[in-house]
């Protein structure tokens, strides 16, 4: 009888040591579970709003020189980097057919004009008659007019800058021959204002309503990587990078076709004051499309999106989590302004980790004894 008493006082604290050793797991498991949810505080700070492009540097103002005529180049006056002045002869070109052509035109003018001065005193006098004087007149104001195309030929055989500039890449040598053409002239020399810069930059169709003339930017060029320059957006364009929009141009409906993305032309005005910058350099554009100050906002990274719209999961004093959906404003890089739905000071879900699963699950009750 002795021996059952013993054998079932331990039998029953076997059973309490298995429930006691269960509860711990159980409650340790809660706890590492509870331990794996990091949260973020709902804060307040000043934020922006931006949108990033890249773009190439070039001159407002720049132009190409090349010849009204065809003839040789007799000589170029300047050199690469020149300082010219608008009007300033920079190139000459070979005259000697043009004034030859000029020489026969004024002789055939003279001539004209001796013959019409006698057909109109013939006529006066009844020896021509009227239509001989107009034959005559007409003559006499066709040579004038060859006349005044051979003198603007001949004096197109002096190159002038058309602005003030500087002589940007090497100018076409002495005996090139000048081809005119209003199709693929021969291009004698380049010549830039590069005292006002701006960049062309490429923007994503999804930020192109973000853009507005008149807001600021800052970027950077590979020269100069530890120095931030600034710029300001004066143009946006109407139509995007390939005129995807024109179906009339075959090019534009077969680039539209293929391109998984349109990109738009946005102009920015450059603050250079130590005229570091060149022509055709990359810029990495950042456009400050807005500022908030004092924004509450939370982290990007906790905030979700269904078809409901945008939420963060709040973490309540009980250790629950509510879906909270919110209204969102302005997006930095790591931020989000919330409109509404959320105050300061609540902490929201920012990151999980692996769930510890207790070990009920694994066994179903507590282990056997």
């Amino acid at each position: 009888m002795k021996r059952g008493k013993i054998i079932g006082i331990g039998a029953l604290a076997a059973v309490l040591v298995a429930g006691g050793v269960y509860w711990y797991m159980e409650s340790s498991a809660a706890e590492k579970t509870a331990q794996a949810v990091e949260t973020v505080a709902v804060q307040r700070m000043d934020i922006k709003s931006t949108v990033e492009a890249t773009g190439t540097i070039r001159p407002v103002d720049s132009v190409e020189v090349s010849s009204k005529i065809t003839a040789r180049i007799n000589s170029v006056l300047v050199k690469e980097n020149d300082t010219v002045t608008a009007g300033q002869v920079v190139a000459t070109l070979d005259g000697k057919d043009y004034e030859a052509k000029r020489d026969q035109a004024q002789y055939r003018v003279t001539n004209t004009r001796a013959k019409y001065n006698r057909m109109s005193y013939l006529e006066s006098i009844g020896a021509k008659s009227k239509s001989d004087l107009e034959d005559a007149e007409y003559n006499y104001d066709t040579a004038q007019s060859t006349l005044e195309e051979a003198n603007s030929d001949a004096s197109e055989t002096i190159i002038t800058a058309p602005i003030s500039g500087v002589v940007v890449g090497e100018p076409k040598t002495a005996g090139t021959m000048a081809v005119q053409g209003s199709d693929n002239p021969t291009v004698i020399m380049r010549i830039a204002d590069l005292s006002k810069k701006q960049i062309k930059a490429k923007v994503d169709e999804t930020d192109i309503g973000n853009i507005r003339i008149g807001q600021e930017a800052t970027f950077t060029v590979d020269a100069y990587t530890d120095q931030k320059f600034t710029a300001r957006v004066s143009k946006i364009s109407q139509t995007d990078v390939s005129n995807s929009w024109d179906t009339s141009s075959a090019s534009s409906s077969s680039a539209s076709s293929s391109a998984s993305v349109i990109y738009y032309y946005v102009t920015l005005d450059v603050d250079d004051p130590e005229n570091l910058l060149l022509p055709a350099m990359t810029a990495r554009v950042v456009i400050n499309t807005a500022d908030r100050n004092d924004a509450l906002v939370v982290p990007l990274s906790t905030l979700k999106t269904d078809a409901a719209g945008s939420y963060v999961l709040v973490l309540q004093e009980d250790g629950t989590q509510e879906t909270r959906y919110v209204e969102t404003g302005i997006y930095s890089d790591e931020y989000v302004e919330i409109l509404g739905g959320l105050s300061e000071g609540e902490r929201v879900v920012s990151t999980y980790t692996a769930k510890v699963v207790p070990m009920s699950m694994h066994a179903g009750g507590p282990p056997p004894f």
